[in-house]
């Protein structure tokens, strides 16, 4: 009852609300197909001041798509126990024609699978990864930034193997695979030294009651956008009553000393962390309110906070309206030319509008 108010009130995983929203478009013998999807538009504004290379940049409100998509579920019965699956899911921009192209920008998911309650859940192909769904996704209650642990395309997304137990006891572990292929590609010239890379994650939730917790890790691999060294994660909730609920959690990714390594910024001893988060949830009728908090120690720079609140109206079922205001407060890059700024609001960003689901 808590996890099913909650997950409706606050905006939650789109699979979710999609869920609720998605139009069965067949349904018989076993065989089932549901269309489902939301339009967004919003206005954002703020963020950061300056550019990685220490230019002022505009700040002013724009209008923007806001996270937009169609999206297809099919499923079939094979036994009573076992059901085969696949997700087919596409993101398109809906502020503008301009901006809209062709249509479809972006393939998010495309994945097929096997889903037994007695033997578990195996799944291939682009997905969002497993530490997200098992672990991070407390801190998940964001539209736009405010997460800032591992999110949904942390070494996922494409060419991914994965396998989570079925529930027992509360607990479900899981394991996936992304693998980085250089088939193809000229031996020497193209190719790199590691070869094909695999990059594994896995670890395990615990589900029961008012209590989440989930514990995993992430080998982040330099092929995926990592530094090559490991990634772990403990994260949890708690579930006070049917409206409030908190949450706390701790990430910390290894440095890497090599020398001949340089992160995105391209700083070569900025690469290891430590996170920890604080965040809360309330709901009260039509209305949910959220509310985090990050404390980020960097390797190789002084630590950094971040903070995030969101306000979120339910319309109806399908609509909802928001607010959300977030300042990352992150320390980017070495350029003296850049103001550093300490105070928690002076890069404030903030977006909001309105969500149709269906």
């Amino acid at each position: 009852m808590k996890k099913t108010l909650l997950a409706t009130a606050i905006i939650g995983a789109l699979s979710a609300t999609a869920a609720a929203q998605a139009a069965t478009v067949y349904d018989q013998d076993g065989t089932k197909l549901d269309i489902y999807g939301r339009i967004g538009l919003g206005v954002e504004g703020g963020g950061v001041k300056y550019n990685d290379e220490g230019q002022r940049i505009n700040r002013s409100g724009d209008f923007v798509n806001v996270g937009s998509r169609l999206g297809l579920r099919m499923s079939q019965a094979i036994t009573s126990d076992m059901t085969a699956f696949g997700r087919l899911e596409w993101r398109f921009k809906a502020n503008s024609k301009e901006d809209a192209g062709n249509g479809f920008d972006e393939l998010r998911q495309s994945y097929l699978g096997i889903q037994s309650q007695q033997y578990g859940t195996f799944q291939a192909g682009n997905f969002d990864s497993f530490y997200l769904q098992f672990v991070s996704s407390p801190f998940d209650v964001y539209i736009n930034n405010g997460l800032h642990f591992a999110g949904s395309g942390k070494q996922s997304r494409g060419d991914s193997i994965g396998y989570y137990t079925p529930e027992l006891s509360g607990f479900t572990a899981f394991l996936q695979l992304k693998n980085y292929s250089e088939r193809g590609l000229v031996e020497g010239v193209e190719t790199t030294e590691q070869g094909n890379v695999l990059a594994p994650q896995g670890g395990v939730r615990y589900e029961q009651g008012p209590v989440t917790v989930g514990l995993g890790f992430v080998e982040d691999v330099r092929r995926g956008g990592g530094n090559g060294k490991m990634m772990y994660g403990l994260i949890g909730q708690y579930e006070f009553t049917d409206q409030f609920s908190a949450r706390l959690g701790y990430e910390n990714r290894q440095n890497n000393g090599d020398q001949g390594y340089k992160d995105s910024m391209g700083v070569n001893d900025e690469n290891g962390y430590n996170t920890v988060g604080l965040g809360a949830t309330y709901a009260t009728g039509p209305w949910a309110f959220t509310g985090d908090f990050y404390n980020i120690n960097r390797d190789g720079q002084d630590s950094s906070k971040a903070w995030s609140l969101g306000g979120y109206y339910k319309v109806s079922s399908a609509m909802d309206v928001f607010l959300e205001v977030n300042d990352n407060d992150a320390k980017a890059g070495n350029d003296s030319t850049r103001q550093q700024f300490d105070n928690l609001t002076d890069d404030a960003y903030w977006l909001t509008g309105v969500r149709y689901f269906f």
